[in-house]
């Protein structure tokens, strides 16, 4: 497959067709990771941060009524009473 280089400012560009896309699973917005190696650009999905996403996840499991104490009589109010 070949796809052409594209003048974006100051720097260059190439479009990553739907299908490469959909390879990688990534979309747009996504990070991509690139390595150079012996003469080719790799392309490979950007490793996440272990818990990206669970602030947001959080707050729509609170928004559904879902974010209650599956243990209320565990909850973190005597922690305060420990010295750590």
């Amino acid at each position: 497959m070949q796809t052409p280089i594209r003048r974006m400012g100051n720097s260059a560009a190439i479009l990553l067709p739907k299908p490469v896309l959909a390879h990688l699973k990534v979309s747009t917005g996504d990070t991509l990771q690139m390595d150079l190696q012996e003469g080719r650009v790799i392309l490979s999905q950007a490793a996440r941060h272990p818990r990206a996403g669970w602030a947001e996840a959080a707050t729509a499991l609170s928004e559904a009524g879902e974010g209650r104490l599956e243990w209320p009589e565990l909850d973190a109010e005597a922690d305060k009473d420990w010295t750590w």
